[in-house]
């Protein structure tokens, strides 16, 4: 079986989500800069969750979080710590991926992307091939999770024909052909000493044009306290703004640095008397958030004659969560139908 790795959803913010850095003075600086953290509310996602915290994978965050108005640079609905259960990865979010990847049976390929999934009638199997033309092999099965395996998107982002051509699968092809998508630019930044005029260690930011999230990474459980390490989150609108200009191509390095001093500009202007990070770098997140769900009954999207399985937060809701509850559903319809081969 086949597991096709996301170009973009939520779970990627798990897989990709712990950013590595060296600075100019030779420091190993580490961000989660995808999902800053994840709750749960579904009884068997909980039990899971359990099962990784008895195993050192995640850990509840325990501080203090609130929101803050850009307006009158105030803050507000200060929550008390323990209130809300947020789990983070240890040492990083993607500590539960790398796990994963680890467990008996599964063989691991990084780096790879595929470029073109077949469906062999005569064989009743799948044929993958890498971006590169590589055979990656023949499978029973597919489970995958991008939201643009069929999407014009896809060839916006790569330039490349999406993989999936959907006369194969017309039926599951109509739910994803054009799913709406909420971007997001990330500030990495870190401080030699910290912001002692921040109060609280997240917050949502409110009448700002430019930031919609702060955190302070490093105040997570496992992590280095070698230095203060800041992640900001832009809004929608201003990421879509930039866009706009750039399209969905690599951006430049000049892009890049233009999006880090504005959004650390709107950072400086709260008030909260920030000051000058040694290290400052600006990351996009082209589909960081679906804007709508596709399947919140079925779970995952599932073509039973083919063994195709397509799952994902887009699926059942916009978080780390409802990314695990459809790819529980996914592995089960698997499962089922490979057991009566």
């Amino acid at each position: 079986m086949a597991f096709v790795s996301p170009c973009s959803s939520l779970l990627e913010a798990l897989v990709a989500a712990c950013h590595k850095e060296v600075s100019e003075d030779g420091k190993e600086l580490v961000f989660d800069h995808g999902a800053p953290f994840f709750t749960v509310n579904n009884a068997e996602v909980l039990g899971l969750v359990r099962e990784w915290e008895s195993r050192g994978l995640v850990a509840e965050w325990k501080q203090n979080f609130g929101s803050f108005d850009c307006s009158s640079n105030k803050f507000f609905d200060m929550e008390q710590e323990g209130l809300t259960k947020r789990y983070v990865g240890v040492p990083g979010m993607n500590a539960i991926c790398k796990a994963l990847c680890q467990e008996p049976g599964v063989e691991r390929k990084f780096g790879v992307g595929v470029g073109r999934m077949e469906w062999l009638e005569s064989e009743n199997l799948w044929s993958l091939t890498g971006l590169d033309g590589q055979n990656l092999g023949h499978f029973q099965g597919v489970v995958a999770s991008d939201k643009n395996i069929v999407s014009p998107r896809f060839t916006s982002v790569t330039g490349r024909p999406p993989p999936l051509d959907l006369n194969l699968v017309p039926e599951l092809a109509a739910k994803l052909q054009d799913i709406p998508v909420i971007p997001c630019f990330a500030l990495m930044l870190a401080f030699a000493e910290p912001l002692s005029a921040i109060p609280i260690k997240g917050f949502t930011m409110i009448n700002s044009e430019v930031l919609s999230w702060a955190h302070c990474d490093s105040s997570k459980p496992g992590r280095s306290a070698a230095s203060e390490r800041w992640v900001l989150h832009s809004t929608m609108e201003y990421a879509n703004s930039v866009i706009a200009q750039t399209g969905l191509q690599k951006l430049s390095e000049a892009t890049l640095k233009k999006v880090a001093e504005e959004i650390f500009h709107e950072f400086q202007s709260t008030g909260l008397s920030i000051s000058q990070p040694f290290f400052k770098k600006a990351h996009r997140w082209g589909s960081a958030f679906p804007a709508t769900s596709i399947a919140k009954e079925e779970k995952c999207l599932w073509e039973k004659n083919k063994r195709l399985a397509i799952a994902g937060d887009f699926c059942v809701s916009p978080n780390i969560e409802g990314a695990i509850v459809s790819g529980i559903a996914a592995a089960s319809k698997l499962t089922e139908m490979l057991s009566c081969l």
